[in-house]
């Protein structure tokens, strides 16, 4: 696999570029930059089938290099210094990123994940909802079984579990199995106004219509359905929808 790194640091490339080699010498770093400017042109010249890229650099960051390239036929991997709200980000775009120092089982399991994906990944997709999410969650790139599937926060009514995917059913009564689990979206929706009402159910609180007391609990849903409240969630379920 062709690959390039993006960094304006030297340590940082130079630790990378070994742990690949130590990791899977199938990878092979083919060239290296350290600008923006010199990132867009290598990505536009090499054309290469997986992108290290650094966030911020002397000369802009890694975001002005995506909105620069013509080609954009790769896969991407951030890797940058920790910070919250960028990740955030990345995680709402299913964008994969590694913090640094970059940790080696997490650099293996990213690129189990590249060699996964190859069939299926849609990078114009990914960075379509990480443009629109860098200054405020509103998409959702979800990782069907078809593709990257790009869904409205608001347009999310529930999220079901189903061993280790997740069903995304929506307002217009669309159903999106997504291949990853309940707690990772847990995880990541419970900022946005989501709330884990049940092992097996995270609900969109703007989607409650109702708490309905009858049989333990349910919460009554846009689509009309009635999910189980488990009891030690209910109070505080119905401080959540109560605004409290």
């Amino acid at each position: 696999m062709k690959a390039i790194i993006i960094d304006d640091e030297a340590k940082g490339r130079s630790a990378l570029k070994n742990l690949l080699t130590l990791l899977d010498d199938s990878v092979h770093v083919m060239a290296e930059a350290s600008s923006v400017a010199e990132g867009v042109a290598l990505i536009d010249d090499s054309e290469p089938e997986l992108v290290f890229l650094d966030i911020q650099m002397d000369d802009g960051t890694g975001f002005d290099v995506l909105e620069q390239i013509r080609f954009k036929d790769f896969q991407l991997i951030f890797v940058t210094a920790h910070d919250e709200y960028a990740l955030r980000a990345f995680r709402y775009s299913a964008i994969d990123y590694l913090t640094k120092p970059v940790d080696p089982d997490l650099l293996r399991d990213a690129l189990l994940k590249v060699r996964e994906n190859s069939e299926k990944y849609d990078l114009n997709l990914k960075l379509e909802a990480l443009v629109q999410n860098r200054s405020k969650v509103q998409k959702l790139a979800l990782p069907s079984l078809k593709g990257i599937e790009l869904v409205k926060k608001e347009e999310v009514v529930r999220c079901e579990s189903a061993n280790n995917y997740t069903v995304f059913h929506l307002k217009s009564k669309k159903q999106i199995v997504v291949t990853k689990t309940l707690k990772e979206f847990e995880e990541m929706l419970s900022p946005e106004g989501f709330f884990r009402v049940h092992q097996s159910h995270l609900v969109n609180l703007d989607a409650v219509v109702q708490f309905l007391k009858e049989d333990g609990g349910y919460a009554l849903m846009e689509d009309g359905t009635k999910v189980e409240v488990s009891r030690r969630k209910k109070e505080a379920f119905v401080q959540a929808i109560s605004g409290g």
